[in-house]
C-alpha cells in the first residue's frame, strides 16, 4: 500500500514544475510582446512626425500626441533607453538623455547606410518629452527640472511651426515640475517672455497653453488682480485646442466670480463644463469646475439640480456643497452656519470659502422669496421668527433690499409692520421668452459656424477639380464640333437632293 501511495506523488511533481515554468515563460513572453509593441508604436510615431514635417500638416503631430496616455502607462526605462540608443547617431546626444534614465551609453552598431547624420528636431523634442514624462511618473523632480530647463532652452532657439504642439507640451511639463517643487514664482518671467514670443509667431497652441499656465501661476499665489490684468491685455487664440479653451473658460469664471460678475462667471463655467472631455481622465477638472459652478449658481439665486449631486464622478466630491445647497434651498440660516463650520477646511482647500461666505445673504433672500410665495401678507415679526433674525428692523431692511433688487414682487408697509405680496405676472407677457429663444438660436448658430471652421480639406484638391472641369469642357467642345459638322452634312446632302 505504501508503494502505491508514493507513485502518484512522484508523477505529479514534474507536472507542477512544468506548470510553473509555463507561467514564467508566459509572463516573459508577454513582457517581450509589450516591449516590442511599444517600440514599434514609438517608431511609427517617428515616421508620423517625419510625415508632418514633409507635408506641413499638424494633424500628424496631433495623432502622435494622442498616443501619449497609452504609451505612458507602458513606458519603462529600458524601452526608452533602447529607442534613444537606436535613434541618435552621435554619442553626445545619446548620452545626454541616457544619463537622466540612469542608463549607460551603450553605443550600438549602426549600418553606414542607415546612419542618421541629422536627426529631426521634432523627433528629438518628442524623445525629450517622453523622458520628462517618465521622470515625472517616477517622481524624480530634481532631474526633471534640470532636463526641462535644458529642453526648453534648446526649444526656444528653434523657430519651426511643426514644433508648435510639442513645444506646448514641453512648457506644460516644465511648469508641472516647478509646481510640484513649490517654485512656480521662479518661472513666471520666462513664461511671460515665451507667451510674447508665441503671440508674435502666431503659435496658437503654445500661446493658449502659456496663457493658462500663467493664470494658474497667479491663482496659486492668490494674485487675482494680476490675472485679471493678463486677461485684459491678452487675447485667447480662436484656433486653440478644446482642452485649453475649457481651462481658460474655467479661469475666467473664477475671476468673474471674485469680481461679483456672477452672470458672466456662470456663462464661462458652463462653457468649461461643456468643452471638457466627459471621461474619467478629466474627473479632477470636472469636480473643480462643478464646485465653483454650484456656488456661482447659488449666488445667482438659482438652485442646482439634484441629479448633479448623484453623478458617480461627482458624488463624493460634492457632499459639502450639497449641504450648503440644501441650506440655501430651504432658506435655513442655522443649517447654513453648521455646514460652513463643518466643512470650513474643505472650502478653504478648494478656494471657495470667500464665495460661500457671500451666500449668507442669499440664504436670507431665499427664505424671503419662499415666504412671499407662501403668504400674501405677513408681519415683520413672523419673518424674524422664520429666518432667525435679531430684530424687526433687520427684517425690514432685508425685505426692502430684496424688493429693490427684484428678488420678490411685494410692497412693505412701515407703519403696519407687514409685507404684502403682489399678484404673479404672466411671464409670457414679458420679453424673457424671446430673450431665451434668441440665446438658443445664437448658441446653435455659433456651434454650426465652429463646425464649418473645423472642417479639413485635402491639399491640392482644387487642382483635380480644375483638371476634371478642363476635360469636361474639352469633351463639350468636341461634341459641339461633331454636332455642327453633322448638321452641315445633313443640310448639304440628303435634304437638298430630295428637294
Amino acid at each position: 500500500m505504501s508503494t502505491k501511495e508514493t507513485k502518484p506523488e512522484k508523477e505529479t511533481q514534474p507536472e507542477e514544475m512544468e506548470i510553473e515554468e509555463d507561467e514564467e515563460t508566459k509572463q516573459l513572453r508577454l513582457e517581450k510582446e509589450t516591449t516590442a509593441s511599444v517600440i514599434a508604436e514609438l517608431k511609427r510615431n517617428f515616421s508620423l512626425l517625419e510625415r508632418a514635417v514633409d507635408t506641413i500638416e499638424s494633424r500628424f503631430t496631433t495623432r502622435v500626441l494622442r498616443t501619449l496616455p497609452s504609451i505612458r502607462r507602458r513606458l519603462t526605462s529600458s524601452i526608452l533607453s533602447q529607442v534613444i540608443s537606436e535613434y541618435y547617431s552621435s554619442d553626445e546626444q545619446r548620452s545626454f538623455l541616457l544619463q537622466y534614465l540612469g542608463e549607460e551609453n551603450t553605443s550600438m552598431e549602426v549600418d553606414s547606410g542607415k546612419e542618421k547624420s541629422n536627426e529631426l528636431p521634432e523627433v528629438d523634442m518628442y524623445l525629450h518629452l517622453l523622458t520628462l514624462i517618465y521622470l515625472l511618473d517616477q517622481n524624480q523632480l530634481e532631474k526633471g527640472i534640470t532636463l526641462a530647463d535644458k529642453t526648453l532652452e534648446k526649444l526656444l532657439q528653434l523657430n519651426r511651426r511643426t514644433l508648435d504642439q510639442l513645444a506646448a507640451r514641453v512648457h506644460f511639463y516644465h511648469a508641472r515640475f516647478y509646481e510640484l517643487s513649490n517654485r512656480l514664482a521662479e518661472i513666471r518671467p520666462l513664461q511671460l517672455a515665451s507667451l510674447r514670443t508665441a503671440t508674435l509667431r502666431r503659435d496658437d497652441e503654445t500661446q493658449a497653453t502659456l496663457l493658462n499656465l500663467l493664470l494658474r501661476n497667479y491663482f496659486v499665489h492668490n494674485l487675482y488682480d494680476q490675472a485679471d490684468k493678463l486677461v485684459s491685455k491678452s487675447a485667447f487664440p480662436e484656433n486653440a485646442g478644446n482642452n485649453q479653451a475649457a481651462r481658460y473658460a474655467y479661469y475666467l469664471g473664477r475671476i468673474k466670480a471674485l469680481q461679483l460678475a456672477y452672470t458672466s462667471a456662470h456663462t464661462y463655467l458652463t462653457q468649461a463644463i461643456r468643452k471638457a472631455p466627459q471621461n474619467t481622465v478629466t474627473a479632477g477638472f470636472q469636480q473643480t469646475v462643478h464646485k465653483f459652478f454650484i456656488v456661482v449658481q447659488l449666488l445667482l439665486g438659482e438652485i442646482p439640480e439634484r441629479s448633479l449631486f448623484r453623478q458617480p464622478m461627482l458624488k463624493k466630491a460634492l457632499v459639502p456643497y450639497l449641504h450648503i445647497t440644501q441650506a440655501v434651498r430651504i432658506g435655513d440660516l442655522n443649517k447654513f452656519q453648521e455646514g460652513l463650520a463643518k466643512f470650513e477646511a474643505v472650502f478653504k482647500k478648494d478656494k471657495t470659502y470667500t464665495l460661500i461666505l457671500r451666500l449668507r445673504h442669499n440664504v436670507i433672500k431665499t427664505g424671503i422669496r419662499m415666504i412671499s410665495l407662501s403668504y400674501s401678507k405677513i408681519s415683520l415679526r413672523d419673518i424674524c421668527i422664520k429666518l432667525h433674525l435679531d430684530s424687526e428692523e433687520d427684517a425690514e431692511f432685508i425685505v426692502s433690499k430684496a424688493i429693490r433688487d427684484g428678488v420678490i414682487d411685494a410692497t412693505l408697509d412701515h407703519n403696519g409692520g407687514f409685507m404684502k405680496s403682489k399678484e404673479i405676472v404672466d411671464i409670457y407677457s414679458t420679453n424673457e421668452p424671446q430673450y431665451a429663444f434668441n440665446q438658443r438660436i445664437t448658441f446653435c448658430m455659433n456651434l454650426h459656424n465652429d463646425a464649418i471652421k473645423a472642417m479639413r480639406f485635402p491639399l491640392d484638391a482644387h487642382r483635380k477639380e480644375l483638371a476634371n472641369a478642363e476635360a469636361a469642357r474639352e469633351r463639350e467642345r468636341e461634341l459641339a464640333q461633331e454636332i455642327a459638322e453633322g448638321d452641315l452634312d445633313d443640310d448639304g446632302g440628303d435634304h437638298l437632293g430630295d428637294f
